[in-house]
């Protein structure tokens, strides 16, 4: 398959679910923080409501990678998104019954959160299943992944999630249950895979162990990771306080947050169009470190934003280059990682990543409470340096070129004694 031959219809039922179950993320996105700000306004609450969702993945994140690896990936992810239907409908019904409050909703990001780990691992590991590993498909695969999510979890979804609350403040959550059943009845329709030639037995701990070494003896893949790693830490710190930022320091209203929150979809949008013509002009590796450059300065202006407007406009450049930097480097991982460690390495890799998450939210809770509300916006961008630093040292276009090549060898010599082996 080349870039120019059409995306088989499998992928565009993927294509579809993610989607709609996108939507249904950016209703949540916007509502959460409005649900718990009307709950309590002590941003170290807020910022552990924001935490929650990704707790899971510190404790749970290396064990779910290595059941990824032993189950059938496209069941994962429907039965995934069915039982995260049910938990939504079922805190509606809570909340109906008047059990709302910030336990609650600890619990359910909880929940959500590890429903998240199979989801986003079985997802990455299905897309080379599917399409094969050359990296110019999965470049334009995750391309459109990407723009639509964009589209739908950044720009229709917060502003339809602001005016949803408006309603009643449970119709969102309920509107993103809908899109958990819809996307889960989407990937249950495509046909099943191939059995595992060889599934991992034994030890979880062991299997998942192995992962994480692969990942860490590898420096290319570890640079991968630690990119968003830095910057989530820096990301978190200001979202976890971003609702008491837009309402205090920019002077929104619901609606004003929910179309603050959507103008990152138009960068991100952009940044996912634009993601092969960099790629093309600068290789990979450039690509990866101009976009670093980009998300520090962008962090830098939003702390010092004193309109929507500005604020807007960085917000928007700081998703068009997180999108491209998410695409470039999904793409190279997907086509140099072994198929049999894609569950482990990919959970490994996310392990890092949001695993850093936490942290930076509770950091930005105190930030805000010590020093102001622009203060884990302007201290967090210390981390987006440091990443810039490490896409200098640990992901250039050499390094990069080089594990691709590595990794073609590796499956040409797979494939020919696996055809000397049936002669």
């Amino acid at each position: 398959m080349t870039a120019k031959t059409p995306m088989p219809r499998t992928f565009l039922k993927v294509w579809a679910a993610s989607g709609v179950s996108s939507f249904g993320d950016g209703v949540y996105l916007s509502s959460l923080p409005l649900l718990a700000a009307s709950l309590t306004r002590d941003p170290v609450l807020l910022s552990v409501v924001s935490a929650a969702a990704l707790l899971p993945w510190l404790f749970f994140g290396l064990i779910g990678g290595a059941l990824v690896d032993r189950w059938d990936r496209r069941r994962t992810m429907w039965m995934t998104d069915a039982a995260r239907a049910a938990l939504l409908f079922g805190a509606v019904g809570a909340a109906a019954a008047g059990w709302i409050g910030i336990p609650m909703l600890i619990v359910v990001a909880i929940l959500l959160g590890t429903g998240q780990i199979f989801f986003e691992t079985a997802a990455a590991s299905y897309l080379p299943e599917l399409l094969g590993r050359d990296p110019l498909v999965l470049k334009r695969a995750n391309s459109r992944l990407r723009g639509t999510m964009e589209v739908t979890d950044r720009f229709v979804g917060p502003p339809a999630g602001a005016a949803l609350f408006t309603l009643g403040r449970t119709i969102p959550l309920l509107t993103d249950a809908v899109s958990f059943l819809v996307s889960s009845l989407l990937i249950r329709s495509l046909p099943a895979g191939p059995p595992k030639a060889r599934a991992p037995k034994g030890s979880l701990l062991k299997d998942a162990r192995a992962g994480a070494a692969y990942l860490m003896r590898d420096p290319l893949l570890l640079g991968l990771s630690l990119r968003p790693a830095l910057g989530n830490l820096a990301f978190s710190a200001g979202t976890a306080v971003f609702v008491l930022f837009a309402q205090e320091e920019l002077h929104l209203g619901p609606a004003g947050y929910g179309l603050l929150l959507s103008t990152e979809a138009i960068g991100g949008v952009l940044g996912s169009m634009l993601t092969s013509r960099l790629s093309d002009r600068l290789g990979i590796g450039g690509g990866l470190i101009l976009t670093a450059a980009l998300l520090t300065a962008a962090q830098v202006s939003i702390g010092l934003a004193e309109s929507p407007l500005v604020a807007g406009v960085a917000m928007a450049l700081r998703a068009a280059a997180l999108g491209c930097t998410i695409v470039l480097a999904a793409s190279v991982r997907q086509s140099i990682v072994p198929d049999e460690l894609m569950g482990r390495v990919t959970a490994a890799g996310r392990l890092m990543a949001l695993g850093a998450a936490p942290i930076g939210a509770l950091l930005g809770g105190w930030l805000a409470t010590v020093a102001g509300l622009r203060a884990p916006y302007l201290i967090g961008a210390a981390f987006l340096v440091a990443s810039t630093l490490v896409s200098l040292t640990m992901t250039t276009n050499r390094k990069i070129e080089a594990a691709l090549l590595k990794a073609e060898l590796s499956r040409r010599e797979a494939a020919t004694e696996s055809a000397a082996g049936v002669a």
